[in-house]
């Protein structure tokens, strides 16, 4: 039996320049603290955990995904930093009304996560960061896992980016039909610990409609992603001075564990969630506990 999984409450677009929006998903009490939940890449708009959408309901959170620019709802754009995200993702919360914030983001996600912390310090909270990507230039790059091939195919991108984005897409709409046996066969390739989350009903539930919502139209976000992660992000990771919560499986085969070691290393105040036997995706079944410590620690920095 299939698993239904809840839309969003709202959806829709925000205009972040000039002929440019990005695409929304809210989920949780419209009345609650926001949460922007940045997603992975691949990714879009929807990837947030059913048990996320539930906590956040019950839990005064108002939950909500962005779609980066190329993916989903959002126009293409390439940016010319990392950090430049901050100043679309701004654009968004004042027109959300939103003032204080805190934001959370998976794999790919990450980066924007910091740069957005290192930008905005006076109205993001506090961050978590799930199997973030680190630095790959500069004095703070760390070689090694998916980035490593990342980087020798940022060039190419640059140059071939239209059609390689083109015919990706072209293949997102062949694969719909098929979308559950492929992601099945996905999970099977996958080390344990992923392929334990991807089998799971309300798992298997929010990556396909993601998948088929967020990427039906269009899948330019993901090369843009390792073309601006090649680059210097705009910022150092000294630059981000508020608290960050890092999850990370010690069994990562994309983004190894020893990233994360670094990253939390050169943060001025960091803590390392450590998930035990876990691969990438490890962050993702953990999502009550993370926005409960996030929860906590905005109570915290509140009563200080």
């Amino acid at each position: 039996m299939a698993y239904a999984i809840a839309r969003p409450k709202l959806e829709g677009n925000i205009a972040v320049g000039d002929d440019r929006q990005l695409g929304f998903a809210e989920f949780g009490d419209p009345q609650g603290r926001a949460i922007f939940w940045l997603h992975g890449t691949p990714g879009a708009r929807r990837q947030i955990p059913a048990e996320a959408r539930v906590y956040a309901e019950q839990n005064h959170i108002r939950l909500i995904g962005i779609d980066r620019p190329g993916i989903g709802a959002s126009t293409p754009y390439q940016y010319d930093a990392v950090v430049d995200f901050a100043d679309d993702l701004r654009t968004v919360a004042d027109t959300l009304g939103i003032d204080k914030m805190a934001v959370i983001g998976l794999s790919g996600g990450g980066p924007y996560t910091l740069g957005c912390a290192a930008a905005m310090p006076d109205r993001v909270v506090a961050i978590g960061v799930l199997g973030g990507v680190a630095p790959t230039v500069g004095p703070e790059a760390i070689s090694g896992g998916l980035m490593s091939l990342g980087t020798q195919l940022a060039p190419l991108l640059k140059v071939a980016g239209l059609p390689i984005r083109l015919a990706a897409a072209g293949f997102i709409r062949l694969l719909k039909p098929v979308a559950e046996p492929a992601l099945y066969l996905y999970a099977r390739v996958s080390p344990e610990g992923d392929r334990r989350l991807l089998v799971r009903p309300e798992f298997k539930a929010m990556f396909l409609d993601d998948l088929l919502n967020g990427s039906r139209k269009q899948l330019a976000a993901p090369f843009a992603d390792v073309v601006v992660f090649a680059k210097d992000w705009g910022f150092r990771l000294d630059e981000v001075k508020i608290p960050v919560q890092w999850w990370h499986g010690d069994a990562d085969h994309i983004v190894p564990f020893a990233h994360g070691q670094h990253c939390v290393a050169r943060l001025p105040e960091a803590e390392l969630h450590v998930i035990p036997g876990e691969s990438h995706l490890a962050g993702l079944g953990r999502a009550e506990e993370i926005l409960q410590t996030m929860s906590k620690l905005w109570d915290s920095i509140e009563k200080t």
